[in-house]
């Protein structure tokens, strides 16, 4: 079952609230995976933020896809879907905050003090990364796998593995 959050005061998500029937514009939900959603119409879908306004009709009604939420993005989306990153031009998507991957070029998305993340999940394993693509943690599938993903090594003498 998805959590729905209705939009709260000047478009915040109000957390642990229920959805009110019937309540007026977008509004935030919760995925199956516990990242930031868009409620859809049928208020029974909840799709991932990055989802929304990426060319696919999701939704059963397509309102994921509708002209006046897509038609300036990320400015014309919904803060509770939108994640800015330390270049204050960049932005994201907010489902994509500390998920591990470097979405926002420069690591702002994964690290303090722009974002405050846990500390590396199961499966991942904790160093400074050679790789652009991960920040603090690279998958523990990259480990002991003769080539350097660490700048200490650590991924090759320290990861226990996969």
């Amino acid at each position: 079952m998805n959590k729905v959050f209705p939009q709260g005061h000047h478009g915040k998500a109000a957390a642990g609230t229920k959805a009110v029937p019937g309540g007026a514009g977008p509004q935030a939900c919760a995925t199956l995976a516990n990242r930031t959603g868009f409620l859809c119409h049928d208020r029974r879908s909840c799709i991932p933020a990055s989802g929304v306004c990426d060319g696919t009709r999701t939704c059963p009604h397509g309102e994921d896809e509708e002209e006046g939420l897509c038609r300036d993005v990320p400015h014309s989306l919904p803060s509770f879907l939108v994640a800015h990153c330390g270049d204050p031009a960049s932005w994201i998507y907010s489902d994509q905050k500390c998920d591990g991957t470097n979405n926002c070029g420069d690591c702002s998305d994964e690290l303090s003090p722009v974002t405050v993340c846990a500390p590396c999940g199961p499966g991942w394993w904790h160093c400074s990364s050679t790789v652009f693509k991960y920040c603090d943690c690279i998958p523990r599938s990259l480990c002991r796998d003769r080539v350097q993903h660490c700048s200490d090594w650590s991924d090759e003498y320290a990861c226990p593995g996969p």
